[in-house]
């Protein structure tokens, strides 16, 4: 039986926005749960994130924007892997996004948000669930 490599997940801080604790604390409790993870930092641009995520062979990418420039942002990042053939890469995301933006973001191709006070435990059963080694 061969073993399965383990989920490779990128967390990433697009934009301006300066508040990292949640995407560490979301970092760190991937790794906990046995996923390799890379953090890319703060002030990534959409090119920088998705360059990242097709260097390292993930398999999704975890967006943390508490900007306000989600609407934005989630959907470069996803077309940019689109455009760079990884569009089989998950992309989800978090921070403080308003419920009505939600069906937008979904609609242009961001699998799911994390709202404030989702706990980690519920963040590591959906990525178990529905994100698949590439």
């Amino acid at each position: 039986m061969t073993e399965q490599r383990k989920l490779r997940i990128l967390i990433a801080k697009p934009g301006l926005d300066g508040h990292d604790r949640g995407a560490k604390v979301v970092a760190r409790s991937l790794r906990d749960a046995g996923m390799e993870v890379i953090y890319t930092g703060l002030h990534q641009t959409p090119e920088m994130i998705v360059a990242t995520a097709i260097q390292e062979d993930v398999d999704a990418v975890g967006l943390s924007i508490m900007s306000g420039a989600h609407n934005v942002l989630m959907p470069a990042v996803v077309e940019g892997l689109r455009q760079k053939g990884g569009g089989d890469i998950v992309v989800f995301g978090g921070g403080i996004i308003p419920d009505d933006d939600i069906p937008r973001l979904r609609e242009q191709g961001v699998h799911q948000i994390f709202t404030p006070g989702t706990s980690t435990e519920n963040i590591v059963k959906w990525i178990r669930e529905n994100i698949k080694p590439r």
